[in-house]
């Protein structure tokens, strides 16, 4: 099979029979195989009784359905999982993403031998302040830690090798963060393409604000697990150490200078009285608690299933 295109929605009643009109007009003119499969996120509307009906029209069309909402990441990872074909297309329900980009995503995949091309919506319809703005400073923050260098992170319309699909897993709020997932599973060869952007016809956007604080600390959260996630003492050891002896450091230089002012009769204060003692204590007690973090964090890797978990590229 040529494509999968993995389509997340949450009351999408009246976009959805437009888009799978829509894909299925770019498939059949360009003669893909192809499957659609359509994850129903919960919704409280009859976005599934419309799925079902598409589906006893078109065998190519295919849905889940979740008891309840779970987010995007979770749709997602369950369409990546059901997924057949060998390329894999994701875009979202509200008609914003246009199927006229199938094509060209495809090729880039199948022809320029990329692992993952994500969509930039360069010139978009949304509101400048709740969103642009926004989402331009979390951008430049997320190419800056993490080295992966797309403008528009977190754009629905991407394309994936099937391999990617099946080497990662994606959980949380982590669909924002794919690409960097991508890259810390070995996949590098990362594409971008200026997508067209179109303005909401039906209903309203399911994102608010808290996105983007959010967005910040699940940055945070995939770039420490990325990197420490087989080894945590590397991380909470080191951090910890460094403070531990910075605060010992500290401690002592207060007692020698104690001991020095004592010896040449110069007044000066208890040590227990003086603002640095505390400090460094407390620099002492953090390190401590870090180091035991990492040790605690050490043990329990060493008894996951996943210690050993490797992705192997080719075998002879």
């Amino acid at each position: 099979m040529d494509i999968s295109i993995i389509i997340p929605l949450y009351n999408e009643e009246e976009s959805v029979p437009h888009l799978i009109e829509w894909i299925e007009k770019v498939i059949s003119e360009h003669g893909y195989s192809s499957e659609i499969i359509m994850i129903n996120d919960g919704s409280s509307d009859s976005s599934w009784e419309v799925i079902e009906k598409l589906a006893g029209k078109n065998s190519n069309i295919r849905g889940i359905s979740f008891r309840r909402n779970y987010g995007k990441s979770a749709a997602l990872h369950c369409g990546f999982q059901a997924a057949q074909g060998d390329v894999v297309i994701t875009m979202d329900a509200d008609l914003q993403d246009s199927p006229n980009e199938i094509p060209e995503l495809y090729k880039m995949i199948k022809n320029e031998n990329y692992d993952l091309v994500s969509g930039w919506k360069k010139k978009r319809y949304d509101n400048t302040f709740t969103k642009n703005i926004p989402s331009k400073i979390y951008n430049a923050t997320a190419r800056i830690i993490s080295g992966v260098k797309l403008h528009d992170m977190n754009c629905g319309l991407k394309a994936y090798r099937k391999d990617v699909v099946k080497s990662i897993e994606v959980y949380g709020e982590m669909h924002r963060y794919i690409p960097i997932i991508a890259k810390w599973a070995g996949f590098y060869n990362i594409g971008e393409k200026v997508v067209e952007h179109r303005a909401r016809q039906y209903g309203t956007t399911k994102f608010g604000l808290n996105r983007f604080i959010y967005g910040y600390l699940d940055l945070l959260t995939i770039m420490v697990i990325s990197k420490f996630k087989k080894s945590p003492m590397h991380f909470f050891g080191t951090v910890g150490s460094i403070m531990f002896f910075l605060g010992f450091l500290a401690t002592i230089w207060l007692g020698i200078y104690k001991i020095y002012c004592l010896s040449k009769d110069i007044p000066a204060i208890l040590v227990t009285n003086n603002p640095y003692f505390y400090i460094a204590l407390t620099a002492m007690i953090l390190g401590t608690q870090l180091f035991l973090a990492g040790f605690l964090a050490e043990l329990i890797s060493r008894n996951s299933s996943e210690r050993n978990n490797y992705l192997i590229n080719k075998k002879i």
